[in-house]
């Protein structure tokens, strides 16, 4: 049997479709680390962790913040269902510097009543927003 030539990639969010795209290759942020996806990968599950999903199409690479779910890869697609998704040109730039500036806050200040854990995963998350959005702005 011939391998695959493209993935088709999909990327859902609880609030809508993102991605529905052929794609040549895909990176994806998973809980236990960063994994590659080219066609004809092994079938696999795995559980999303808080990063920068990428994914390229001939030479041009497209960025994705992607926040905990689940991705789905077989040898001819790769499916995401994350909590969170949002290409690079969506972000709102000045909600994810606040967002930051909040969780920055919350963990200078080590109070019983602050989830600490809570604050670090909004602050990653922040962050991840605004490296994917410079990600745009460096290649507009």
């Amino acid at each position: 049997m011939a391998l695959p030539q493209h993935l088709n990639l999909q990327i859902v969010s609880g609030e809508r479709s993102l991605v529905n795209e052929q794609v040549d290759e895909v990176e994806v942020p998973g809980s236990e680390g960063y994994f590659g996806v080219l066609p004809g990968h092994t079938p696999m599950l795995a559980m999303l962790g808080v990063g920068d999903l990428w994914y390229r199409q001939g030479t041009v690479t497209h960025h994705v913040s992607i926040a905990e779910g689940f991705a789905e890869v077989q040898p001819d697609r790769v499916t995401i269902l994350a909590q969170i998704a949002e290409s690079a040109g969506q972000i709102d730039i000045a909600r994810a510097e606040a967002a930051k500036r909040r969780a920055e806050e919350r963990l200078a200040r080590p109070l019983m009543d602050i989830d600490s854990d809570r604050a670090r995963i909004a602050l990653l998350k922040a962050l991840m927003r605004l490296q994917v959005a410079s990600r745009a702005r460096i290649r507009s």
